[in-house]
């Protein structure tokens, strides 16, 4: 048994979005509710979407990247989505090495700088 469809208000708590963050999404068409007169009804599916696209953000990808990736299920399957999604993560994995070494060299100086100067206060 599936559970039940959410609503508007719901859907902003369970994920912790703003009402603004929601219908941008929606506008953009990463989600696409169903309307019970005026509001907004939101299934499994949307919520799956959510999830899909909250974890997406937090790992970096655009909401473009996103978007395209979600298509990709609609239109090619399961089997080529998870095709991309690997070759996405290839990629945002290097770049994110790539910013993490940037981060210790920056620390590293940045450190390496405090220490002389708290060394000239003594």
């Amino acid at each position: 048994m599936s559970s039940p469809p959410l609503t508007f208000k719901e859907m902003c708590a369970r994920f912790d979005v703003t009402p603004r963050t929601l219908r941008y999404y929606e506008y953009i068409e990463l989600l696409a509710p169903e309307r019970e007169g005026r509001s907004r009804v939101y299934g499994p599916r949307e919520v799956a979407r959510m999830t899909l696209i909250l974890r997406g953000r937090r790992f970096g990808f655009s909401l473009e990247e996103i978007r395209q990736w979600l298509l990709i299920y609609e239109s090619e399957g399961t089997e080529a989505q998870m095709r991309k999604w690997v070759e996405l993560a290839d990629r945002q994995l290097g770049e994110l090495a790539a910013q993490k070494q940037a981060l210790e060299e920056t620390m590293a100086e940045l450190k390496a700088l405090r220490d002389e100067t708290a060394a000239q206060l003594r």
